[in-house]
């Protein structure tokens, strides 16, 4: 990848002028200095490492022409740098934040106003499917309404077709958050559909799919390995999301429980489950570690795929599987969490960093715990 005229200013990319190579060995080395040991396999890196991101937001301001343009907040800051082309954001989804920005000033829609709380075009996210291209556009709006919206979706749509549902939400909070709580399907039926190792996953605006699928299938197929779940092994999969590791967990196990609090997720994954005519997963819309104190069930395999904020402690404390596999986008919260299961006498044996985030400081990492009295 070229070096991004951004980088300077925008902050997103630490390693943007780093051979990538390079890139790949200061995240082994830092992960080693992390877990205190250099028993670190070496970081999974990618072929192609550009253009990566199929989860993209944009910020949308008036430049001094009077056009629409779109940008990132600077790292750190809510200070806008407009941003024409992100060289690690997916090119379908440049391209549809363009045609947002020309097709908003041709109509002359007004971008939100943060101070005055006037306005109406805030944000847009845009999903892109790595398997089918699908794209989904969720527009931000400050305002009750788009003003000519059939207009503006028309045009979009028409522009840009690989778009197959489109969302409008509202926010007019003074608030860092992109979304609001209002939304409603203006296009589609409000999700798009992509596929990891032959399973096909429908995800909607607001459940939980990592922003890099080509990584995602090495990540996910990482961590199932080193489960070594066999098939008679019941699987619980805390912070399941839309079911993307349960249901692939499930071909391997006799039964997979995946635990989520997000309840739009719970629906996508009891969709997704029917949608791959896989009947030993089952979801429930809980708090883990309220789950795990209410349950009579045990497990033999336990996967954690949590916030950066990690695992509670009390979920950590009432785990008792012979084997935990622990996938992490922050090892600092998952080094912490590590400590706590270390004193209930779960050891790390394998620790495998998988580079989701190139051109960033950021490393995903799979870590295989196991109890020593097993």
């Amino acid at each position: 990848m070229s070096v991004c005229p951004y980088h300077e200013k925008c902050g997103g990319c630490d390693y943007s002028e780093i051979p990538y190579e390079e890139q790949l060995l200061m995240k082994q080395k830092e992960m080693r200095r992390l877990f205190g040991t250099k028993r670190i396999e070496p970081v999974i890196g990618m072929k192609a490492p550009a253009h990566y991101r199929h989860k993209v937001y944009a910020t949308f301001a008036k430049n001094r022409n009077g056009r629409i343009v779109a940008g990132i907040y600077e790292e750190n800051s809510h200070h806008l740098i407009y941003v024409r082309e992100c060289m690690i954001q997916h090119e379908t989804a440049n391209r549809i934040i363009s045609s947002i920005c020309r097709i908003a000033t041709d109509m002359h829609i007004e971008v939100y106003n943060e101070n005055t709380h006037t306005g109406v075009l805030r944000h847009a996210y845009i999903r892109i499917s790595e398997n089918s291209g699908e794209a989904m556009a969720v527009i931000v709006i400050g305002s009750q309404t788009l003003p000519g919206s059939r207009k503006f979706i028309s045009r979009l749509v028409e522009e840009n077709p690989e778009i197959v549902t489109m969302i409008i939400n509202r926010n007019n909070r003074h608030t860092s958050m992109i979304l609001g709580k209002e939304e409603r399907v203006v296009y589609g039926d409000g999700t798009i559909t992509d596929e990891i190792s032959g399973l096909k996953f429908r995800i909607s605006s607001r459940s939980f799919y990592q922003v890099n699928p080509v990584q995602t299938e090495i990540l996910y197929r990482t961590a199932l390995d080193l489960a070594a779940i066999g098939p008679g092994d019941r699987v619980l999969d805390a912070c399941c999301g839309i079911g993307t590791i349960s249901l692939l967990a499930a071909k391997r196990a006799k039964h997979v429980t995946g635990i989520e609090i997000v309840p739009e997720a719970i629906r996508d994954a009891k969709y997704n489950a029917k949608l791959n005519s896989i009947r030993n997963a089952e979801f429930y819309c809980a708090d883990e570690k309220k789950y795990l104190l209410q349950t009579d069930e045990t497990y033999d395999v336990v996967i954690m795929d949590p916030p950066r904020a990690g695992m509670s402690e009390e979920f950590l404390n009432s785990l008792s599987a012979e084997k935990l596999v622990y996938i992490s986008c922050n090892p600092e919260t998952q080094k912490r969490d590590i400590d706590i299961l270390r004193k209930k006498g779960y050891r790390p044996m394998k620790i495998v960093p998988c580079d989701m985030f190139p051109f960033t400081k950021h490393v995903e990492t799979i870590v295989l715990l196991q109890k020593l009295n097993s």
